[in-house]
């Protein structure tokens, strides 16, 4: 069996959540904005924004938003 250093999604029970990080509107580093599951298929996300939690929204493709600027 193999351990991670993350806990595993309760939605799914297959991938693990992972945290992720952004930059701030003032180009400071926001740790652990996000958690998103490894698993594809699930698609579980926790999000803060602004100080809201918000729970799974879409998951966008980086590829897409890079196109259409």
């Amino acid at each position: 069996m193999e351990n991670s250093p993350f806990p595993k999604c309760l939605s799914c029970d297959k991938g693990d959540l992972v945290p992720l990080s952004d930059f701030g509107s003032q180009g400071a580093t926001i740790r652990y904005k996000a958690w998103v599951c490894t698993n594809p298929g699930c698609g579980y996300n926790l999000k803060i924004r602004n100080g809201e939690i918000y729970l799974n929204e879409p998951i966008l493709s980086g590829e897409l938003r890079a196109r259409s600027h």
